[in-house]
């Protein structure tokens, strides 16, 4: 059963990282509805389980060149800085948050951490 799963999205997976980047950029500038629950800081959690999925993607998508990894997280991390600049200058409806960096960092670098180990586990 797990054969042709990776068959399917190795052939796939830079579509899927394209519109995990994509939907990011659409739903990091949309106005959003208000939340009737709340929960403390639970858009930070958001923002970095977002980011740690767009990484991953990027990262596998790329996995046959693992001299790019680096790269792919710069750009993740730069992706991240620049909607929060969007936010802050094209909207009056969202904010650009430096907690929202830092968030979108710490989804980035678990993502890198994560494909390090399955990458490892690959390799032995």
């Amino acid at each position: 059963m797990q054969q042709p799963i990776k068959t399917l999205l190795k052939d796939k997976i830079i579509i899927i990282a394209i519109i995990v980047t994509l939907s990011i950029l659409y739903l990091s500038l949309i106005k959003m509805p208000k939340y009737s629950v709340s929960i403390s800081h639970i858009d930070k959690w958001q923002h970095g389980f977002a980011y740690f999925i767009l990484s991953t993607c990027w990262l596998f998508s790329f996995f046959r060149k693992p001299q790019k990894k680096y790269i792919i997280v710069f750009l993740c991390i730069l992706f991240g800085i620049i909607i929060e600049v969007l936010q802050y200058k094209l909207t009056s409806y969202r904010t650009g948050d430096y907690l929202d960096v830092l968030a979108n960092t710490t989804g980035v670098l678990t993502g890198l951490v994560v494909f390090n180990q399955v990458y490892k586990k690959k390799s032995i």
